[in-house]
């Protein structure tokens, strides 16, 4: 059963910086597309951003410059390196493969004074 565990999120003050990290399993993770997305209170889920097996990275245009994402295939690991946060920028943050699994917990990340 494919499942992604999502950690790392917390509360925040506008400025500061997070690490959050998926581990899936159940799944050949190096072979897949990972991203991570959010939600925010009344809101539709959004893609923030995407890292293909080789590594190569997009970003919604909200998050360029301040997000990072990588991963490390040998751990079936995915990361998100959150920098410059926002009050915005607050939401449950999932993560998941393309077209494989289904939606995990999430991670709730707070940005607030």
């Amino acid at each position: 059963q494919v499942q992604f565990v999502e950690s790392g999120g917390g509360l925040v003050q506008p400025g500061g910086s997070l690490r959050l990290s998926c581990v899936a399993s159940g799944m050949n993770f190096k072979f897949y597309i990972m991203g991570w997305y959010r939600q925010a209170p009344g809101k539709q889920r959004e893609l923030v951003a995407a890292i293909t097996s080789s590594g190569n990275t997009n970003y919604a245009d909200s998050v360029k410059g301040r997000f990072t994402i990588s991963r490390d295939n040998a751990k079936n690991t995915m990361y998100l390196q959150m920098n410059s946060l926002k009050p915005e920028d607050t939401a449950v943050y999932y993560c998941k493969a393309t077209n494989l699994g289904s939606w995990g917990q999430g991670t709730q990340v707070t940005v607030s004074s």
